[in-house]
């Protein structure tokens, strides 16, 4: 699958990875979902989508914190969301 296929999707799949699906959540507008997908994952793939939903939710401290945690350099403020959307979805899904 292509991080296009990933957002045009209409429902999450049960099979793909809490990252993934969290990354779906956040495409359609639940950012609450998306976040609760994540609350148990501690693997470096769930702590750079976290990092990434606090960066969007505007919270660049804890932001910084989960992009340590996920080993990933904390964006420009300027990056646009988008980008940072669809490099995360493409690396998630090569794997």
């Amino acid at each position: 699958m292509q991080a296009a296929a990933l957002r045009s999707a209409p429902h999450p799949d049960a099979t793909w990875s809490s990252p993934v699906r969290a990354l779906w959540y956040e495409a359609h507008g639940d950012w609450h979902r998306a976040h609760d997908e994540l609350q148990d994952d501690a693997d470096q793939q769930s702590a750079w989508v976290h990092a990434y939903l606090h960066r969007v939710e505007g919270d660049r401290a804890n932001a910084a914190y989960w992009y340590r945690r996920a080993g990933r350099p904390l964006p420009a403020p300027q990056h646009p969301f988008a980008d940072e959307w669809h490099d995360i979805a493409t690396a998630l899904l090569q794997q």
